[in-house]
């Protein structure tokens, strides 16, 4: 990967809003569901500890409340876990009428949250993820005399994708008859954007003829123009019978002119098939055998 890969932003890191209302807890079952595992155990650890500290200045506030406690607020708080848990020592126990409508509230949101965190976690764990890895370069090599834009993505997971689709699409700029510069997706033709079985490696062309947007654009010009291709994927993944989707976007940087891939694929005897990793990202130029 470039020095330049490796510092460029992310594509939802280089987006910035400005003017959006904001609404933290309008869509906070999607940021818990896309969130990272520490971000969402941090949380849930976060309101554990505010419910319980919450609870214990409720039993600490009224003397009594809790028998065999000492009074202080570690007492209070050790037993509000209990409670919160159902755990249930037996040496601390709730004692008088405010003590035992303090329980009873306390256990109605221990039910709540743990029902919460259970969905939330078995959602997150429940989630398909394409394990989808896509060449770092993108080339354009000679292909039966026409300049093709190629490029090819593997299947980490080795399961079985079945009917998987790619679609891609250039974003570049285009100047209207009024004079103005108007930044847009155009879709880029595939020979085959389909395949009944995405199970190894898959590798995509797009010829650059008369139809194709990039037509007469040399690496020279899609640079300074910032052309950028977005690849998306789809597919119906075996192994959990869901749809799953990866996508990728290529930089005019990434763009190497007149080389090929290296060769992964490797037949074996007995009808078998190696793939080499090793090889998925290197390129050669063409004038080389």
């Amino acid at each position: 990967m470039t020095q330049a890969a490796k510092t460029r932003p992310s594509f939802e890191d280089s987006i910035s809003r400005v003017g959006q209302r904001r609404q933290p807890f309008a869509d906070l079952y999607a940021f818990l569901l896309t969130a990272r595992w520490t971000t969402v155990i941090g949380l849930a650890l976060a309101v554990f500890l505010c419910v319980n500290l919450f609870f214990a200045a409720l039993y600490w506030s009224v003397p009594g409340s809790v028998a065999n406690a000492d009074g202080g607020f570690a007492d209070a708080f050790f037993f509000s876990v209990q409670t919160f848990a159902a755990i249930g020592y037996g040496f601390m126990y709730s004692e008088g009428v405010f003590g035992n409508t303090v329980v009873v509230v306390e256990a109605f949101a221990s039910l709540l949250c743990i029902a919460l965190l259970t969905g939330i976690v078995f959602a997150k764990f429940s989630r398909p993820h394409a394990r989808v890895v896509f060449s770092e370069p993108i080339v354009i090599e000679r292909r039966d005399g026409v300049r093709t834009l190629t490029f090819r993505l593997a299947n980490e997971r080795g399961n079985d994708v079945v009917e998987a689709s790619i679609r891609v699409a250039a974003l570049m700029t285009k100047e209207t008859s009024e004079g103005r510069r108007i930044r847009r997706f155009y879709d880029l033709g595939l020979e085959r954007d389909r395949t009944p079985l995405f199970r190894l490696s898959w590798q995509v062309f797009h010829p650059i003829d008369e139809e194709s947007p990039l037509y007469g654009l040399t690496h020279q010009d899609m640079c300074a123009d910032d052309v950028r291709v977005i690849v998306s994927m789809t597919g119906m993944d075996g192994t959990f019978s869901q749809t799953i989707h990866a996508r990728h976007i290529y930089w005019a940087e990434d763009v190497l002119e007149g080389h090929h891939f290296e060769d992964v694929i490797e037949n074996l005897e007995g009808g078998r098939i190696r793939m080499d990793y090793r090889k998925f990202h290197l390129t050669r130029p063409e004038d080389e055998a």
